[in-house]
């Protein structure tokens, strides 16, 4: 395929994978799409493990590296300089709250111990900083940022090195400000979307903002985001003036996903229905596979959600707990095992591999294009 995406990053299918994992970034580029690694779970040294790793596997097939860096942060953490600060700020009602609730589901934790955070790791403007210069270093072809503006710094450097700085919008007037800022390519994510997402459809959030952009004069690729988890529907984005598909959810029910596998049963049985786009896994809007954990945090006896980055040091460490339970055996904790999804989740129907996705994503595709010009014959 040549279009504006495919040259811009040297992909031959533009079909973009975001994930938390290494072996499905090196297979889904050396199938042909592109691999995006989640950078936000990782510290800067592990980072650049993972990349040094992709590096040695992907056999010079392009790849890209996503990283959070809050344009926003919270009044109320704003004045913490490190994770150790952080890490004192969060309450004894929150610790016991998160030590009670896991103890009903049989995962003891003394709420003095709930609290974990690993150097610079975490949502925070330092780590996605120092997470950015590690990526600069690699041979990407793409870098990504979300949670608003992407910094100057990111597009600045993108331009002198040569590789397009992607931005993730919600909203067409975010769009319109991210194309202000200079960035290089669009993805726009419509409210289906798992992870950190807003409240517009994917299928009114794309014609809007290619709209909006063209009426601007912004002559910027759009990729299409949020709920595509079929070539069909990639083909239908791109008919409404996307040029290419941004997914994550697909991927998590792969053999080479991070996720475990008590995870990926869930998310074959689970319906579009059982997300939930909830403020108690990182103190932000994200949607996820609802569980006990998202009713407990999000009702009337909770505490209430701490702000970005502090509700991720209590969540994260309590679901790596609920993992580790399972895998020992706690039947009782596999209710609690949830990870950020969207709603393209009720389409999954079996655990296949990163390649075998890519190879249906390639075929629906051209299937559905077929379709669409024999209409016209």
């Amino acid at each position: 395929m040549d279009n504006a995406v495919c040259r811009l990053t040297g992909c031959e299918f533009p079909l973009f994978a975001f994930s938390h994992c290494r072996d499905v970034v090196v297979a889904v580029s050396k199938a042909g799409g592109f691999g995006v690694l989640g950078a936000t779970a990782f510290t800067p040294a592990r980072l650049e493990e993972e990349l040094t790793w992709i590096d040695e596997h992907i056999d010079g097939a392009p790849y890209g590296v996503d990283v959070l860096v809050p344009e926003v942060v919270d009044p109320r953490v704003a004045e913490f300089a490190d994770n150790r600060q952080r890490a004192e700020a969060i309450s004894p009602q929150h610790r016991a709250f998160t030590a009670n609730l896991l103890g009903e589901y049989g995962v003891a934790v003394r709420p003095e111990d709930v609290v974990r955070s690993e150097g610079t790791s975490g949502i925070t403007p330092e780590n996605g900083y120092a997470q950015m210069e590690v990526a600069f270093r690699h041979p990407i072809r793409l870098i990504a940022n979300a949670l608003g503006i992407a910094p100057a710094a990111m597009i600045a450097e993108g331009k002198r090195r040569g590789i397009p700085v992607a931005a993730l919008v919600g909203a067409k007037e975010h769009a319109l400000r991210q194309a202000a800022a200079g960035v290089d390519i669009i993805v726009a994510q419509g409210g289906e979307a798992g992870g950190h997402c807003g409240e517009v459809s994917t299928l009114v959030l794309i014609p809007e903002v290619v709209r909006a952009l063209k009426e601007t004069g912004q002559d910027i690729p759009v990729l299409a985001a949020g709920g595509i988890m079929t070539g069909a529907q990639m083909a239908a984005m791109m008919v409404a003036g996307a040029q290419g598909a941004w997914t994550g959810s697909v991927w998590l029910a792969t053999t080479e996903s991070e996720t475990s596998e008590a995870f990926r049963e869930k998310m074959v049985q689970a319906r579009s229905r059982d997300t939930v786009r909830s403020r108690s896994r990182t103190g932000k809007p994200a949607r996820q596979l609802k569980t006990a954990w998202h009713e407990a945090w999000d009702g009337e006896g909770s505490p209430g959600a701490l702000p970005m980055p502090l509700m991720g040091m209590v969540s994260e460490p309590a679901f790596q707990r609920i993992e580790n339970a399972v895998i020992n055996g706690n039947e009782q904790a596999r209710d609690l095992v949830s990870y950020f999804v969207g709603q393209g989740v009720g389409l999954v129907d079996q655990v296949r591999s990163a390649r075998g996705v890519v190879q249906d994503f390639r075929q629906e595709f051209a299937e559905s294009v077929l379709g669409l010009t024999a209409m016209l014959e």
